[in-house]
């Protein structure tokens, strides 16, 4: 495993937000790049003493610096600090950026090669601009959540995974990569603005199209991949666990339909939507006769499309090697601290930063900034 990683040298500032954004910048710094976080002020923050972590669970690997942004001294700061860095991650609603000062067409004109990339969860036009929301909000208005659930039952999202991870946090360091290429040959930055409505029925393409086929033109929970076919589900074995189930190709489900002991002539019936509900019993009650262990080693080894549902939990106690999402023969990322993937103590808002500021800018405390309430500050006067 590479010691630097394919983006080492790419200076990151992220200001402190939830879930999405921290998400973008987790994937830039297993990849190699240097994250400073700007957090909120706090009494305990550069001093002798450690403030409690954030709440922010997706602080590995990266460094934080307390800021008060509504001061002119912090805001100072931080203006100074992004005339030499590579990317700004901006979390916040719109209007928040440029209400403190920081607006990126300003930005640019100091930074040129700067890439500023805005996550917000609607977008910035439109009747939800101004609104609040979360991710089964933004998921709705794409028209995504519509599609998710079971027949007869409200829609249900699957937890916030899909906008503020999938469709926030991935799209947005997705754009990070796309600039920072374009910085290459344009010799410019830019602004990427994306948003958690766009990134998830970007994300919902296929099942979008699908309402005009055969593969999703039924309503929600009676459709091949949204719950409605039998050999698409998950079953309940005899001592509580579960298994996974996606024999969609006839060779695989004749392989599940073997392993299961059931007769053969169930391959038949399969393009029959009436037998469906007696094919989804047969599939229950006979799950329901071994442990998922029993049914793991009937199924270890064949193409039937047939898994255990393993808890995280599990994982964890079988040390179950989390590995990055994209793995690179030349340059790969970061090594991921096997520890920290199942339990993080977070980062203190400005644990780290302050040797990041020596060492992109040779930054001093009492020289170049000092600390107030809490908080950096720009040096009124540079002590050369």
């Amino acid at each position: 495993m590479s010691a630097k990683g394919p983006l080492d040298g790419v200076r990151v500032v992220e200001l402190a937000g939830l879930a999405p954004a921290p998400f973008a910048t987790l994937l830039l710094a297993d990849y190699g790049a240097t994250i400073l976080r700007v957090d909120r002020p706090h009494r305990l923050a550069h001093s002798t003493e450690t403030p409690p972590p954030t709440p922010d669970l997706l602080s590995r690997g990266k460094s934080s610096i307390a800021v008060d942004l509504k001061s002119p001294g912090g805001r100072a700061l931080v203006r100074k600090v992004l005339q030499s860095v590579d990317v700004l991650v901006d979390p916040f609603r719109p209007g928040v950026l440029e209400d403190l000062g920081l607006s990126p067409n300003a930005l640019l004109v100091s930074n040129p090669r700067l890439v500023v990339a805005r996550l917000t969860g609607f977008r910035r036009d439109g009747k939800y601009a101004d609104m609040a929301g979360h991710d089964i909000n933004y998921l709705a208005v794409s028209g995504v959540l519509s599609q998710l659930g079971r027949k007869g039952e409200p829609p249900s999202p699957p937890a916030n995974i899909l906008a503020d991870f999938a469709g926030g946090g991935l799209m947005c360091a997705l754009g990070i990569i796309i600039a920072l290429l374009e910085r290459e040959r344009l010799g410019r930055g830019q602004v990427v603005e994306s948003n958690m409505v766009d990134g998830s029925a970007y994300l919902g393409s296929m099942m979008r199209l699908g309402i005009k086929t055969p593969l999703w033109n039924k309503p929600r929970g009676e459709n091949l991949l949204d719950g409605g076919c039998p050999w698409y589900a998950v079953y309940q074995c005899k001592d509580g666990g579960y298994m996974a189930v996606g024999a969609l190709e006839p060779q695989f489900f004749m392989e599940l339909v073997m392993g299961l002991g059931l007769e053969s002539d169930l391959l038949a019936q399969r393009d029959d939507r009436e037998a469906w509900p007696s094919i989804r019993e047969q599939f229950r009650s006979t799950f329901m006769q071994k442990t998922r262990l029993q049914w793991e080693i009937i199924f270890d080894g064949k193409d039937a499309c047939c898994t255990p549902v393993l808890g995280q939990t599990e994982l964890e106690s079988t040390a179950y090697e989390q590995r990055h999402p994209i793995g690179l023969t030349d340059t790969p990322g970061l090594m991921i601290d096997q520890q920290k993937v199942w339990k993080d103590d977070g980062l203190p808002p400005g644990a780290g930063g302050e040797a990041v500021l020596g060492q992109w800018l040779g930054w001093r405390r009492g020289q170049n900034y000092d600390v107030e309430r809490g908080g950096l500050v720009l040096a009124s006067t540079a002590k050369l």
